[in-house]
């Protein structure tokens, strides 16, 4: 089977299916409400938001593990980011050992969420949870508080067939900072390697083909970000008087920004590399409906539309530090700021990647702008070995729930802690899944959840979960 390639037809479904998919159905009403007490926490991770919320999310999350009655121990823990002596943002951990030689399965997912940005532009307020169709609408409800919720109530449903006393082994990590690059994961991971030690890690934080079809990520372009200072002048000057033979800094900024890509909006930049790898069918037509491209705007880029999405590198300015309209005045700009986010195609270190890029940007710097690099924060890629016995058992767990065999797939964007991940637990199988679809609209206004993909997701994780009880 070549990656990206839809699975063959697979076995018998698993013995406990009906029960699972009585017991899941039966919870789901409780399942999305609890999702929707979490959505109501506006827990964003960022610097300039206020870490209580995260507190109060973390203190939620955990309530929720512990009320399973399931595990041995469940608490809120934090750790150090680098050795800076600053704490990170509050994550939960959960164990509880395996027994008469069950495998350990890890369950990762994420509390905080990313800033809302304007009320005005939600049809509904983003931290209030708002059903409309068969769509959960508000911040987090699918990345990634549906894949904490899919976890609990995967595990309810699990306990609520096969009781309390199984064998198989669980932990759970639910970070609290994966939006504001997971700077304290390494040391957590370090802290807590005991209780976190697993056979599969299952990674609750990806998407799906579309609402009727599953998929195991299978690649995941890495990340480089960091803020871009570009500044022409020791001060403000009037524009009348000194434009024209004064370069300001965002016209310095502009022309620079200009050059990271080229005529066809293709990466320019030399030394980010790209992968050859297979993709399903994907047009342009599907494209511009999940993309939302205004009629007349164009793709940018080349090769199948695919391979621009997860095996080669991306360049988008996220925000710009500049005076706003309203405030204009008629002087001349000393200093701009820009956050710049990279993805990088599996198969590059995201240390080469911020290399090229910064090289990059200082032999273009027009006028001879001074350029100053803050906050950088770097994700590898990585590529996921959909070859060992979790991923079979998790595809098949996945037809059984969802009745149509899962498709392999790449991802834009990026887990850069799943390097971490393996880098710490080599010996584990990471199965990367998610609650998402493609119009889940992640870190944008009216982002939703799919509620019968939310429904089809704890599904597939309850009968993977009665798949590894009953391996020895």
């Amino acid at each position: 089977m070549t990656v990206f390639e839809q699975t063959p037809d697979l076995p018998s479904p698993h013995p406990l299916l009906p029960q699972l998919s009585e017991a899941v159905q039966l919870g789901l009403p409780g399942s999305i409400a609890d999702l929707s007490t979490l959505v109501r926490i506006p827990s964003v991770s960022w610097d300039g938001f206020d870490p209580a919320h995260v507190a109060a999310s973390a203190t939620a999350v955990a309530a929720l593990f512990d009320g399973l009655g399931v595990f041995d121990s469940v608490e809120i823990s934090r750790a150090e980011i680098g050795d800076t002596g600053a704490l990170g943002q509050p994550a939960v951990l959960a164990t509880r050992p395996a027994r008469n030689g069950a495998p350990t399965i890890l369950l990762y997912a994420h509390h905080d969420v990313q800033p809302q940005g304007d009320d005005a532009d939600w049809d509904s307020l983003p931290f209030e949870p708002t059903v409309r169709g068969d769509r959960l609408y508000g911040r987090g409800a699918a990345d990634d508080k549906a894949g904490v919720m899919a976890h609990v109530a995967a595990i309810r449903a699990f306990v609520a067939t096969v009781g309390r006393e199984f064998d198989l082994g669980l932990a759970v990590f639910v970070e609290g900072e994966e939006e504001f690059g997971s700077r304290s994961f390494g040391n957590f991971l370090a802290e807590h390697r005991t209780a976190l030690a697993a056979d599969v890690i299952v990674v609750a934080d990806s998407d799906n083909w579309d609402v009727t079809t599953p998929a195991l990520t299978v690649a995941l372009r890495g990340n480089v970000t960091f803020k871009l200072t570009v500044s022409t002048l020791a001060h403000a000057s009037h524009s009348g008087m000194f434009g024209g033979a004064v370069p300001d800094a965002m016209l310095a900024t502009i022309r620079l920004l200009a050059t990271l890509h080229d005529e066809n909006g293709s990466v320019a930049v030399e030394g980010l590399t790209s992968r050859n790898a297979e993709t399903p069918e994907y047009d342009e037509e599907r494209l511009r409906d999940e993309a939302g491209l205004l009629e007349g705007v164009t793709p940018i880029g080349t090769g199948p539309i695919l391979t621009r999405l997860w095996s080669q590198p991306a360049i988008t300015i996220t925000g710009i530090d500049a005076p706003s309209v309203i405030n204009a005045s008629n002087t001349l700009t000393p200093s701009v700021t820009v956050k710049l986010s990279a993805r990088i195609a599996p198969g590059q270190t995201a240390a080469d990647a911020l290399t090229a890029l910064q090289a990059h940007l200082a032999r273009n710097a027009p006028f001879g702008a001074h350029l100053e690099f803050a906050d950088i924060d770097l994700g590898n890629p990585f590529l996921v070995d959909a070859s060992g016995w979790a991923a079979v058992e998790a595809k098949a767990a996945m037809h059984e729930a969802w009745g149509v065999a899962p498709v392999e797939t790449g991802i834009g964007g990026s887990i850069p802690f799943i390097a971490d991940l393996v880098a710490v637990f080599d010996t584990a199988q990471i199965l990367v899944t998610g609650v998402e679809d493609p119009d889940t609209r992640a870190h944008s206004p009216n982002e939703s959840l799919h509620l019968g993909v939310f429904h089809r997701a704890i599904l597939t994780e309850a009968v993977l979960f009665a798949k590894l009880n009953d391996r020895r």
